[in-house]
This record gives C-alpha cells, structure tokens and sequence, in this order.
C-alpha cells in the first residue's frame, strides 16, 4: 500500500473509531439495563432567548412555549424510548411549562421539581440547583437499579451539571458517582 492510500486508510479508521462515533449506539444497551439518569432538554420552542420580560412559571400564556415542532419531537422522544425498550421508573421536570409539556407528550407523566427550574435569569440559583439535582440522581441510583430517571430541564441547567450544551429533546445520560457526585456517559440524539 503506498504512502497516499495508507494515510486515507488510517485517517478512515481514525475517524470510525475515535471517542463518540459509536457513542449513539453504545448507549442504548446501558440505557437498556437502567440505574441511569437522562437530563432531557425540553423540545423545540418558538423563536427566542430565555424568557419575555414579565414571565411567570404559573402562567404558560407569559412564557416561550413549545412549537408545532417541538411538540412532535416529544412525541417522536418518547416512541424512540419505548420502542428501544428504555425502561423508566420516575419522570421529573421543571415547572415551566415547554418542559412540562415535552415531558407529558413524551412520557404521559411527570413530577415538577423546582430544582429543574432554568436559572438563565436567576445565576444565583446556579450552585444549590445544581448540588440537589447530583444528590437527586445520587439517591435515586440506589433506589432504581432497574430503571432509569428522566429529568426534563433546560440547557442551561444540564451544562452545569454535565459541560455539555444539547440540542432540543437531545439529552445527557449520567451516572451517579458517590453521594454527590455524577458521571456524563455521553449525550444521545432519539429523534
């Protein structure tokens, strides 16, 4: 083999082997098992940023809600969960409401928790948010071996746990680590 086709050869291999490329498909058979958590961005949302000055968590008509679009992919999520067999034992999500809502159109349920809360406009919140999510996920993997926890929050939130930004309806999937701490296993697109 000379030298050019060598070096596409190793590139071609480098590139179908390097950290992430089989990541997708690598995850389904842990999710499979359970004990794991799935930090779930809320679906696709009408144009913006945040949320309109005047906003209130009680009152979905003064927030940035889920679009046309974004109510299929949460649809689209949750059949892709069930149809890989993804079992899940608890659903859990931030009271606004493009959370809430990609939660019941993916899972059919759903507890709020007001730690899944976004703290774009809050920073302050940023740390104790933050700490209770781990403990959350830390006490739920003793609890729930066999099953796995969603948690549908914002992006925000999930890069302050895992340093990663995802899309909407892509997710986290993290392991608890200890008391406190988690482990990122990687991110995964279902739709």
């Amino acid at each position: 083999m000379d030298a050019a086709r060598r070096r596409f050869f190793l590139g071609a291999c480098a590139l179908a082997f390097a950290p992430g490329a089989l990541a997708q498909e690598a995850l389904w058979p842990q999710l499979r098992l359970g004990g794991l958590t799935l930090l779930v961005r809320h679906a696709s949302t009408l144009a913006g940023l945040g949320d309109p000055p005047g906003f209130r968590v009680d009152d979905c008509s003064t927030q940035r809600n889920l679009s046309p679009q974004g109510r299929e992919e949460a649809q689209r999520l949750g059949e892709r969960l069930k149809r890989e067999r993804v079992p899940i034992a608890r659903v859990y999500t931030s009271p606004w409401c493009r959370c809430r809502d990609t939660a019941m159109l993916a899972f059919g349920r759903a507890d709020d928790w007001e730690p899944l809360s976004s703290f774009f406009d809050y920073p302050d919140r940023e740390a104790d948010y933050t700490e209770r999510v781990k403990k959350r996920i830390a006490d739920l993997s003793r609890r729930e071996k066999r099953a796995n926890v969603v948690m549908v929050t914002h992006n925000v939130n999930i890069a302050a746990l895992t340093r990663l930004s995802v899309a909407p309806a892509e997710f986290a999937i993290v392991q608890a680590q200890g008391c406190c701490g988690i482990r990122t296993l990687g991110r995964l697109v279902a739709l």
